[in-house]
Order: C-alpha cells, then structure tokens, then sequence
C-alpha cells in the first residue's frame, strides 16, 4: 500500500474549521473542533520529526484529540452526548510476549473515547473480553506485509469499487484480493469457507469463479503468496434501476459499499474478532494499537526499549514502519471520518 497524501488530508483539516461540518458549526461544539484538530495537526507533526522511543505517544494523543473534533461533528451525537472523559480502552500484559498484550474496552454507553468514538462509526466494543495485540495489528491494511508472528493471520481482503463488474446479470461481482496463501495453496472449498467463517459478509456470498467437477476456486494467485478470487453476492430486493431490472453499477457499488469498511480509497472485508458482533472500523483498530503501544512506551520504558532495539528484536521494524503508516495515514482517515459522520 502505498503512502497518502497526509499534506492535502491536513489542508482539508484546516480548511473546515473556518466552517465546521454539521453539530460542530456553533457553541462549544465548535470550539472544540476548532481545538481540538490544531491540536491534532501538532502532535502528528511532532510524532514525524523524534524516533519511536516517543513517537507513539504524540501519535496516540494527536489521534484522541482528532476524536473530539470526530465527536463534536457527529450529526448522531445530541446534547452532550459528544464530549469524551476517560480513554474508554485499557491495556495489560506488558510483561508477556509483545504480540501478547492484552487489550480491553469500557462497555458500551460509556463516555470513554474509545467507546463512543466507536458508538458514532457503528464499530464494536469488547469490554472483559480480551483481544491480543496481534489480533488488532493484523486488521490494519498496512500490516499486511508485516506479521508479529508466524500464526495464521486474519487480515484485511481488499476489494475496489472500480472492480465492480458490470454484466448483464442480477449479481454483484467484484475479486476479493490478499487471500492468505495458506488457502490458496490447500486450494479446496472446505479451506475457503473455514477461512470465510470469520469473515461474514463475504461468506454471504452466491457463488465464486471455480473449476472441475469439485467445483475448486479459481484463485488469481499473486507471485509473492496468496491470491484473488472473483466472487458474487445477490443484490438485496428492490434495487434494478438499470435496464431490463438488472442493478446498476451505482446500485452494485453502494452495495459493495454496506458490506465492506473504507481506507485509503479502497474497500475491504475486515474479520470480525472474538465476540464482537461486526468487523471493527479501521480508524478504531489504529486507535487500540497506537493506544497500547503509548502506554507501553510511557508506563514501561525499558520494556518498549527492547521492543524497538533493531539490534535483538524482530518487532523493531514492524513496528518503525507501523509508526511511519500512523503519520501519512491517519490524517486521511480522519479527514475521511469527519465526512462520515457529518454527512
């Protein structure tokens, strides 16, 4: 995945201020925003400038404020419902392998950032139920490459909009990319659908591009590992608007849209983890990362020296690259969650 234009996000950012979007136009709701987004903008570009002995913790509080202007705009939030109090997330385990820290959420109906910045996105809480580290690391796109450990993964497919087939027939069609590459190689349906177990949008599906009598999924596999599959969904009732009442691309595109989580201009079919009810949204999965690894940073400084020493630890580039990310990514998916959730 390539880097985002992180410059052009923060001259959206800027832009708006001089007329917030949607609840954060008057009162304190405004100021907030107001404040709040500079504040952001600062602490992002102190993050960029000091190494990642530190540079999680401005990231971490840059994105936090970029939660109250995300509140503040929030058409859903009435009243006082937008102000945040505590962090609404907890981490532990920092004594345990780094893949195996623990992280907890405040429940739902709480003030917490976490919590309601989560409530507005219609993204999961998981309270007492505790997600490891990698569990989270691995729902962010920019980590595909980048694994903690050698365990089976579930990451991020992505699929595009712009792959939207646009057949004569009653299906939404797109290719489900970044298929693991222990799938494509058992090359089996009982293999797939294990996978899509966890995956319940695209386990939905009509059918997939196959071949034989055993009706094996025809995977596109990639030269580095792994693959894509084209796959097709049956559109909901009521939608063919297009000629003979078949869906238009319009039509296809919004529906592929309600099944998929936006980043970075792409679409992608997020798993959804442990007793969650939904996928999580990519802004929160940043936020539970950067969270626990600036607590980790500022509570166990030793500790989080070991983890970021390249000369002994095999973190220490995932992580240097996850820190880069965080600083050209998430300024976008701000950006991108503030029209969310004031349009």
């Amino acid at each position: 995945m390539s880097d985002l234009d992180a410059d052009e996000a923060w001259e959206r950012l800027r832009a708006s201020r001089s007329n917030p979007p949607a609840r954060a136009n008057t009162g304190s709701r405004r100021k907030t925003y107001t404040a709040a987004l500079e504040q952001a903008q600062q602490l992002f570009h102190a993050a960029a400038v000091v190494g990642p002995a530190t540079s999680p913790i401005l990231a971490f509080y840059g994105l936090s404020q970029a939660g109250r202007a995300i509140t503040a705009a929030a058409w859903s939030l009435k009243g006082e419902a937008w102000r945040l109090d505590t962090h609404g997330i907890s981490s532990t385990g920092f004594h345990l392998p780094f893949p195996d820290i623990e992280i907890r959420t405040d429940p739902p109906g709480t003030q917490g950032s976490f919590v309601k910045v989560s409530e507005v996105l219609d993204s999961p809480v998981w309270e007492k139920d505790s997600l490891r580290l990698e569990d989270i690391w691995d729902l962010l796109p920019t980590n595909l490459r980048y694994p903690l450990t050698t365990r089976d993964r579930l990451t991020p497919l992505y699929t595009s909009e712009g792959s939207v087939d646009e057949g004569d027939h009653p299906l939404l069609s797109v290719y489900v990319c970044n298929i693991p590459d222990r799938v494509v190689k058992a090359g089996t349906p009982e293999a797939l659908a294990d996978l899509l177990t966890a995956y319940p949008a695209v386990a939905q599906h009509e059918s997939y591009s196959n071949v034989g009598e055993a009706a094996l999924p025809r995977y596109v596999r990639y030269d580095h590992g792994g693959g894509q599959l084209a796959m097709n969904w049956l559109m909901p009732e009521g939608m063919g608007a297009g000629f003979n009442g078949m869906a238009t691309m319009a039509e296809r595109q919004a529906h592929l849209r309600t099944m998929t989580r936006g980043y970075a201009g792409g679409r992608y079919f997020l798993p959804v983890l442990g007793s969650m009810k939904r996928d999580l949204h990519p802004l929160m999965a940043w936020w539970a990362v950067l969270y626990t690894l600036s607590m980790l940073a500022r509570y166990e400084p030793a500790v989080w020296g070991k983890h970021i020493n390249v000369d002994s630890s095999p973190h220490a580039v995932p992580i240097e690259r996850l820190l880069e990310r965080a600083i050209n990514h998430l300024p976008v998916l701000i950006a991108d969650t503030i029209t969310e959730v004031s349009t």
